[in-house]
């Protein structure tokens, strides 16, 4: 038998009443939101990696080195997804080089192979090797790194004399003293520091195991704490959030900035296009990890999940609301179609890398020069992140917002200084 169904009056206008406009101080909300959550997985899973790492100077074994080292690439997962923040919002640019800065000079912190050379016009301190050292001349004053302490390297080390290569904390400091030296060139395999440079005795290899241990925990310790700071800046009453919300226009303007110069100048320039313009494997993200795959995969999703105003947290919650995508869908529903098509193409293309470099394939090996098919797998991922950046510059007109300025590079816009 037939049956039948019937919709009361408010029912039927549910379904012919359009919804209400999406109100741009919600994406706004969501976009917040989105950062404290971000920046919290961040702080946690960094507060993991603090555990391992005083483990392994506490009981030094190659069990112990490898669990650090899994917690600090389990770290990278959400801190990445973070740095669609940093262009656009004053507060995260002004900090993110205490705790992200790349490339460095490693020989300022550690041991390093003959080949690595020292000193230099462009940095005196290129071979200082703090840990070896307790007593040395920093700009004319004398300095006692006796104790090697968040303050010495925040203070005393990170860019001393006012060189950026002189990174002296953060994730890529403590990669360093994890892994080593990426000595494999093109070839493969990562940096492979022996566990026993933490070890006690006479079992310590490369000498000053105590103070690599120390040097390890305080860096450590001030990316937890660095952490702690950006999180809050970003909950209910954080002056990021604040900055974000004061106006709406310049907050929309901060969430587009921050896709466009990341995806356009930062990752596809700086970080990919130019690495395979020199062939040259130290121009990876995480040269001695080998991890580079995933810090672009990662940056990739990080502008996704700007625009569509999605994150899934580490424990597999899902953090959403009002999104940019919401907003330019009811200007222009083509252009919020064509952009999302985009940042998934973009996404495929970094996946390609992410997969292929988890089989065996590493970013380094990529950049190899005559390596056509590593040539086709990164510039894949810089022609998707160039290709989104047309589109959301698009984006910036169909929003009535100010004319934006994202961030360029020569490698992109004037290949020919790169070589001069």
């Amino acid at each position: 038998m037939a049956r039948h169904f019937f919709l009361s009056v408010a029912a039927l206008a549910a379904f012919t009443t359009p919804a209400l406009a999406v109100e741009k101080v919600d994406v706004l909300d969501t976009y917040a939101d989105i950062a404290a959550a971000k920046y919290d997985d961040s702080l946690t899973t960094a507060q993991h990696l603090q555990a391992m790492v005083n483990a392994l100077v506490a009981t030094p074994s190659a069990a112990n080195l490898t669990a650090a080292r899994s917690a600090w690439l389990a770290a990278r997962v959400p801190y990445q997804q973070t740095e669609v923040y940093r262009f656009g919002n004053a507060i995260v640019d002004d900090w993110e080089g205490k705790v992200n800065a790349w490339p460095l000079d490693e020989g300022l912190i550690d041991y390093v192979d003959a080949s690595y050379g020292g000193a230099s016009d462009e940095n005196a301190l290129a071979g200082l090797n703090v840990i070896a050292h307790p007593n040395f001349t920093l700009s004319g004053a004398d300095i006692d790194a006796t104790n090697i302490t968040p303050a010495l390297l925040e203070d005393a080390l990170h860019e001393a004399d006012g060189v950026e290569a002189n990174v002296a904390t953060g994730y890529h400091a403590i990669e360093f003293l994890l892994w080593g030296q990426d000595l494999n060139g093109h070839g493969a395999g990562a940096g492979n520091r022996p566990w026993t440079d933490y070890a006690v005795g006479n079992a310590c290899t490369h000498d000053n195991c105590d103070r690599r241990g120390a040097y390890l925990t305080a860096a450590t310790d001030l990316l937890v704490s660095d952490l702690e700071w950006m999180t809050a800046q970003w909950g209910e009453d954080g002056a990021a959030r604040a900055q974000v919300m004061s106006n709406v226009d310049t907050g929309l303007a901060a969430i587009l900035t921050g896709m466009g110069s990341l995806s356009y100048g930062e990752v596809a320039g700086e970080r990919m296009r130019l690495g395979l313009m020199l062939n040259d494997p130290e121009e990876e993200h995480s040269c001695f990890a080998d991890n580079t795959h995933n810090d672009h995969y990662y940056d990739g999703l990080g502008v996704q999940s700007a625009y569509i105003g999605e994150y899934v947290r580490v424990d597999g919650t899902l953090v959403s609301g009002a999104s940019l995508s919401d907003l330019v869908s009811e200007a222009d529903a083509a252009l919020d179609a064509e952009v999302q098509e985009k940042l998934s193409a973009t996404m495929m293309s970094l996946g390609r890398i992410k997969t292929t470099a988890e089989a065996g394939f590493a970013y380094d090996q990529m950049l190899e020069r005559g390596n056509d098919a590593g040539e086709a797998l990164v510039m894949g991922g810089v022609n998707g992140f160039i290709d989104q950046t047309r589109s959301i510059e698009r984006v910036v007109t169909v929003l009535g917002l100010d004319q934006i300025a994202f961030e360029g590079s020569d490698s992109l816009d004037d290949p020919n200084a790169v070589f001069q």
